[in-house]
């Protein structure tokens, strides 16, 4: 068992109101339907950064301010398969710069794939990935004398409420050097007939990507979710900018987690929290910012103005 699972599992459905934390999404069915997700024509965000990293990688280059005479460390958090930091890296060999690439993730399969993939596309190309928690591994890295641009990439942060996102930028700059800077790729805000599709897709892909997790819970935890008498009921806050996710309990009912050695009631209707995905534009990304140490030095968007890479420098 594993026993973080299991105690936020605990914690979560013990709380009013109730929520699970969507980093379990991700077990091999969860990464599996994900994967499917990226390519549904209602899922604009991968495709949005992927165009930026294909026909603006120079921009992106010239507004980090790198030259081909000096070496640097290319660091990427929650690297995944690698499928837009390719594009990237593909500009930086034609304008021959020197640099190491270093793919952070917590999945050995995820690095395992990005490996196989960089070696396919630059098979003499050396990468040094690492396997475990990002600070940990960027606090190892900061004795490099080489400057740094660190990746975080696929508007990971969005997944943060903005107290979070903020902590999370101090972190990361408490583990970088004057000068580094960083890609933060985030989803722009806009209309709710654009945002809401790409979180409820007509095949229910993301539905059922939003009910395994209690099949999750189920095999792992000797659970007893019956899966039809939920729904995944997703809602978007146009002037906020914040798309959440939730699975809603259809009738009044209990579960029995045999596992945690304890019983769950729902009310009808009653939902339980599993996601949030913020929208950004520029205020928010300054307030996010604020006393990190960091400074806004631009931004690179897609032609429909959906998602942004903001170049930030410390």
């Amino acid at each position: 068992m594993n026993k973080q699972f299991a105690i936020d599992v605990k914690e979560g459905l013990s709380k009013t109101p109730k929520s699970l934390s969507s980093k379990y999404f991700y077990d091999e069915k969860g990464s599996a339907l994900f994967s499917e997700i990226m390519k549904l024509p209602e899922y604009y965000l991968t495709n949005a950064e992927f165009e930026i990293f294909q026909n603006k990688a120079s921009e992106i280059i010239e507004l980090l301010g790198l030259t081909s005479e000096k070496s640097f460390d290319l660091i990427e958090l929650g690297a995944g398969d690698g499928y837009k930091t390719i594009e990237l890296l593909k500009a930086l060999d034609h304008c021959n710069f020197q640099y190491q690439y270093t793919p952070i993730d917590i999945s050995a399969k995820a690095l395992h794939q990005i490996e196989g993939n960089i070696q396919r596309q630059f098979p003499k190309k050396k990468i040094s990935p690492k396997l475990g928690d990002y600070f940990h591994i960027l606090h190892e890295l900061k004795a490099s004398p080489l400057p740094k641009v660190v990746l975080f990439l696929g508007s990971n942060i969005g997944n943060m409420e903005n107290v979070e996102a903020n902590s999370f930028l101090i972190h990361l700059s408490e583990n970088l050097s004057k000068g580094d800077k960083i890609i933060l790729g985030v989803d722009l805000k806009k209309s709710k007939d654009i945002v809401l599709p790409a979180y409820n897709d007509s095949q229910g892909v993301t539905s059922a990507f939003n009910l395994n997790l209690l099949s999750r819970i189920n095999s792992e935890l000797e659970a007893n979710f019956n899966t039809d008498l939920f729904e995944h009921a997703p809602m978007y806050d146009e002037r906020e900018g914040v798309a959440k996710s939730a699975l809603k309990s259809i009738v009044n009912q209990e579960v029995e987690i045999k596992g945690l050695d304890m019983k769950v009631a729902f009310k009808k209707e009653e939902q339980i929290h599993t996601e949030i995905s913020r929208k950004y534009d520029d205020s928010v990304i300054q307030k996010i910012c604020l006393n990190t140490g960091l400074n806004l030095i631009g931004k690179v968007t897609d032609s429909q103005n959906y998602f942004a890479d903001y170049i930030i420098g410390k």
